[in-house]
């Protein structure tokens, strides 16, 4: 969550949402620096497009509206334990994965207010409960890149009931039927489908399926209708992670626009970002995968043709042979209209490996080609012209974990078994550094916690806080576990691992796992990227369970391959 963006001070009324980006505000209203609390917000926005409220017939739960708070830790024999034989592994990775758990499960799963977070009325209690932004925000925290981000990356895995719910908090039932939240950050609402798809694979909920698959269909035709440029082919918006305007040159940036929020700013909302196309792609993949389970093979075929059409304009604009990465965005509008930004996107290169939208090929070039700070990937490289190494921009050369994990993971799933070892341990000091702490975002010189620099109401550059407690730093790193070490690979009918163990790493062992109706403990051993041996119960095997399997079972595999397959 990019706080100090977000107006999340007050209620638009009775048990409304909060108006984003008035987060961090004095009690006169006048703007306070990192030194006090935050650095000032811009101006409340109203939400465009928004749907009504559910009506009355809308299916509903009995769900007592209460305070947000965190609720009773499920850490113990519900959650899964990670333990390195090396001590010193343990003490620098192992730890940190119970500190993750601790800070999704316990600190940020707090019980749903119906009022607030059940707009579609499909909130269930049990388990009555969500997972929130961060406890460094004040509540209601009805976020939809959040939501869907924390699901995607853990919730629905570890806890799949508190996963849906997570969804769910932030679909409205419309005149049409349902869809995501309409509001001023548009280019949020498509990870949502993605984030969906996956909770599909991991649970196999049948009945989420129906009306996730629904949801999904309203919100891409919303946003084809008003965020698609046939002339680009293309989808316009801002970048995932940027919703500040520190994280784009200027132009768009404007001296004069005392705002901090990118749409405040000239011809913003018509940019087309790397990050947010990769992820109309990868929803429109994950609507066809959804179409495909739910018998309609016409509806996947269209979108599937509609993905590759995309895929296409996003090299055709936006990939730079003579570097072997891609640019950042293209201007669509104003003074640079058509002008490529060439800088490097690190949530946009990450999510081009992570949704498909590179080939094998490229994903090597650019994963080889991208620039490092000493701390991790940044959210965008180089600095910015008003920028600089003693004022980075809050949205351009600091390191934000959740960024940094997405690059690692696909560091993992392009077999760079050395460049995951970095991304993992790199952000394991910067978490250990900060006393333990999931922070938003970090210095990337320094490695101390930091909210970077960013121009607000003041009309100056202000130092803004850099918020604790924050949850998709914590979900990144158990995703990274996950999906990175481990290998999760999930579909309909089976999980595979497809670990990645950097050297010195193994023996390390994830016990109580749970998967559907499936508890695993898993035990990697060796290095590298192939699996040399598997036994399964005891007894050889592919690394592949059956989705139709039960109860308990103890995976072991030997990894081998390091040499070789990081070289190029």
């Amino acid at each position: 969550m990019t706080a100090a963006e977000q107006d999340t001070g007050d209620r638009a009324g009775g048990g409304g949402p909060l108006h984003r980006r008035r987060f961090l505000k004095a009690a006169s209203g006048t703007a306070l620096t990192a030194a006090a609390v935050g650095a000032a917000p811009a101006p409340t926005r109203t939400p465009v497009q928004a749907p009504p409220p559910a009506p009355t017939s809308a299916p509903t739960r009995t769900m007592t509206p209460t305070r947000a708070r965190a609720v009773i830790p499920q850490i113990g024999d519900t959650m899964p334990s990670l333990a390195f034989d090396d001590p010193t592994t343990q003490q620098r990775l192992g730890r940190l994965y119970a500190s993750a758990l601790t800070d999704m499960t316990d600190r940020n799963t707090i019980a749903a207010d119906p009022a607030v977070y059940d707009r579609a009325g499909l909130l269930t209690d049990p388990p009555g409960t969500l997972v929130r932004a961060g406890a460094g925000y004040p509540t209601p925290q009805r976020w939809t890149r959040d939501a869907a981000v924390n699901a995607w990356s853990a919730a629905s895995l570890l806890a799949p009931d508190v996963g849906r719910n997570t969804l769910w908090s932030v679909v409205d039932r419309g005149p049409g039927g349902l869809v995501v939240q309409q509001d001023n950050q548009w280019w949020d609402q498509v990870v949502w489908i993605v984030a969906a798809r996956h909770h599909h694979l991991v649970t196999d909920d049948g009945d989420f399926l129906a009306k996730a698959y629904e949801t999904s269909v309203h919100t891409m035709r919303e946003r084809e209708k008003h965020s698609f440029d046939a002339a680009y082919g293309l989808f316009r918006g801002p970048g995932f992670m940027n919703d500040g305007i520190s994280g784009y040159p200027e132009p768009p940036s404007a001296p004069e626009v005392r705002s901090s929020f990118v749409l405040d700013h000239p011809h913003a909302a018509d940019l087309m970002c790397l990050s947010t196309n990769c992820l109309y792609y990868g929803a429109r993949t994950a609507l066809a995968a959804m179409a495909d389970a739910l018998g309609r093979p016409e509806e996947a075929e269209a979108w599937r043709t509609s993905a590759g059409r995309l895929r296409a304009a996003v090299d055709r604009q936006l990939w730079r042979p003579e570097a072997g990465t891609y640019a950042y965005l293209v201007h669509g509008s104003g003074p640079f209209a058509g002008r490529v930004d060439t800088s490097q996107e690190g949530a946009g290169l990450a999510l081009a490996v992570l949704l498909g939208v590179a080939d094998e090929r490229r994903a090597r070039q650019l994963l080889a080609g991208a620039h490092w700070q000493p701390h991790g990937i940044v959210n965008v490289w180089p600095h910015f012209a008003r920028f600089g190494a003693s004022r980075p921009g809050r949205h351009n050369v600091m390191v934000w974990p959740m960024v940094h994990g997405l690059y690692g993971l696909a560091a993992a799933m392009a077999g760079r078994t050395e460049e995951f070892a970095r991304a993992v341990e790199t952000f394991a000091d910067l978490v250990t550094g900060s006393g333990g702490d999931f922070y938003e975002v970090y210095d990337s010189v320094s490695g101390k916690v930091d909210g970077g620099w960013q121009s607000g109401a003041s009309g100056r550059p202000e130092h803004f806080v850099s918020q604790p407690h924050q949850t998709w730093s914590a979900t990144a790193y158990l995703r990274l576990i996950h999906e990175g070490m481990v290998g999760l690979v999930h579909s309909a009918d089976t999980v595979r691992l497809r670990p990645c163990l950097p050297r010195h790493w193994g023996p390390v062992r994830l016990h109580g796992l749970r998967w559907r109706d499936l508890t695993l403990d898993i035990t990697l051993s060796g290095a590298g990227n192939r699996v040399r041996s598997c036994t399964v119960d005891g007894r050889p095997g592919a690394p592949v369970l059956s989705a139709a399997g039960r109860g308990r079972h103890t995976v072991e595999l030997v990894l081998e391959g390091l040499e070789g397959l990081d070289g190029e």
